[in-house]
């Protein structure tokens, strides 16, 4: 009898790994970034192997450049940090920085070269000298919101952006979360930098992140569960260079999204409507009206919320808040809320609590008859726009206007400033383009400075009318940024207006 053959066993067959579906065409990467891995955003694990090798160097020593260069050295690295500013106005922030950051200032130096990857601060332009001299040295750059989320625990994160109403939407959303009782992390660009709280994010955690255009145009692989994109109308463009980089920039939140994402989109708008084109995400809509495509609008005092697979619209209250844009805002954060499995009734509570954001149409009291408003977070024309919408069209305003100016002009105000100003108080650099753009509209009152705008304002005002500051303008001309702006003019209306009403 002939002994069978035995037969070879077979080979198991491995599973071939998928590859990332690629992002839409306007968000495709650079040939640089393709060797990322696509979930970099996820842990240190994923970190490029250059990272391992440091040493690293950090471009900025603003607040989300040293908490970058605080992580990098917790971490092991060591940290050049670097900044053009001169050293004199550097050596405070200098003196509390931790074994293994070295600093420079006065400009960006050759040791910058000796680096095996730097992080770029995001107020730096990405066309600056020293960013074109590290590329022609392949040195790669990173944002400080990359950099924070790769040394992350695994989380949940949901971001905000958009021209207007960042920080409130985020704020609301952060609400929404902790009413449904997670751990939520408010971060980014509402004041926190996300470098800054690695320390105290676990496993699990939720990540509320407001990104502007500064950080998400550095941002090679971030991937949220849930985004939010609220508004685009033209912002920032002396740093991006144009419309179509700013745009470019936001489209960054979704870039590498699929139908496990959500993305929230405000249909009223159609750069936004635009955009959503090419998300590959779960598109979510809200709007002023109900149609097909949106899953969030107002009716009867009320927001109504409704998505796929819910056998009716539910009806919440929104916070009360002035305007119509605040409106929008609370849609956007019940949506992001809902599509990460938030209960109609925590974001209600959420909303019922909410009482608004610092800075942001703050109500300040009334003073010596003047009812004070702060918004010192309008800085740009769209949203003292916003702002003035709010405002009795009795011509009692008194608007408190200027300071570094951005592109364009304040002439897209007069129409509104017609209707509802009494007298603009222009202050800062932009003082005389003020006057320029809307001398006739109201009578405008040179003041230069924030203090004696306000002294003017109790001058010339009158009981029952409205001091708003609403600046449309950057605060760097006067103020380290727009919340010291804000705490200056509160300081000033206690000098100036006693104790509020």
């Amino acid at each position: 009898m002939k002994k069978m053959a035995k037969k070879a066993p077979k080979k198991a067959k491995t599973a071939r790994p998928r590859k990332p579906k690629a992002p839409p065409p306007s968000a495709a990467p650079k040939a640089s970034e393709a060797a990322l891995p696509r979930d970099s955003a996820r842990s240190d694990r994923f970190l490029p192997a250059v990272w391992k090798r440091g040493p690293a160097a950090v471009l900025g020593m603003g607040r989300s450049g040293l908490a970058a260069a605080k992580l990098l050295a917790k971490k092991g690295f060591k940290v050049l940090l670097s900044d053009e500013r001169p050293r004199k106005a550097l050596r405070a922030a200098a003196a509390k920085l931790p074994a293994g950051v070295s600093w420079e200032g006065g400009g960006h130096s050759d040791r910058l070269l000796k680096c095996r990857f730097a992080v770029k601060s995001p107020g730096l332009p990405s066309h600056a000298p020293v960013l074109e001299r590290l590329k022609a040295a392949g040195i790669p750059v990173f944002s400080e919101l990359e950099v924070a989320l790769a040394f992350l625990p695994a989380v949940e994160t949901v971001a905000v952006t958009g021209t207007n109403g960042k920080t409130t939407t985020a704020t609301l959303t952060a609400a929404v979360f902790k009413a449904a009782r997670r751990r939520v992390h408010l971060l980014g660009n509402v004041g926190v930098p996300v470098c800054a709280a690695v320390a105290g994010v676990k496993k699990g955690d939720l990540l509320v992140l407001e990104t502007s255009s500064y950080q998400l145009e550095d941002s090679r692989r971030f991937l949220p569960e849930a985004a939010a994109i609220l508004n685009l109308t033209p912002d920032h463009l002396d740093h991006h260079g144009g419309m179509e980089a700013y745009a470019a920039a936001k489209r960054r939140v979704f870039a590498w999204m699929d139908r496990r994402h959500s993305c929230v989109f405000n249909a009223d708008d159609a750069g936004v409507v635009a955009m959503a084109r090419s998300c590959r995400g779960r598109k979510l809509f809200f709007g002023r009206s109900p149609s097909t495509m949106t899953a969030a609008w107002p009716e009867g005092g009320k927001i109504l919320l409704r998505l796929q697979g819910w056998k009716k619209p539910v009806k919440l209250s929104p916070p009360k808040l002035p305007g119509e844009h605040n409106l929008q805002n609370a849609m956007a954060a019940a949506l992001l809320g809902a599509a990460r499995g938030v209960k109609p009734e925590a974001i209600q509570k959420a909303f019922k609590a909410f009482k608004g954001v610092s800075h942001r149409l703050e109500d300040c009291g009334v003073r010596k008859g003047l009812a004070c408003v702060n918004d010192s977070k309008a800085t740009n024309v769209d949203s003292t726009l916003v702002a003035l919408a709010t405002m009795p069209q009795t011509k009692t305003t008194l608007l408190i206007l200027g300071g570094r100016p951005k592109a364009g002009g304040f002439a897209g105000l007069r129409s509104q400033v017609e209707r509802r100003v009494k007298a603009v108080l222009s202050v800062g650099e932009a003082a005389a383009r003020v006057e320029t753009d809307l001398q006739g509209a109201a009578h405008v009152f040179p003041c230069q400075t924030l203090e004696k705008a306000v002294e003017v304002a109790f001058q010339i005002g009158l009981k029952g009318e409205t001091l708003l500051l609403s600046p449309a303008c950057a605060s760097f001309d006067q103020f380290t940024d727009y919340e010291h702006r804000g705490r200056t003019f509160k300081e000033l209306l206690a000098v100036h207006g006693g104790k509020p009403k």
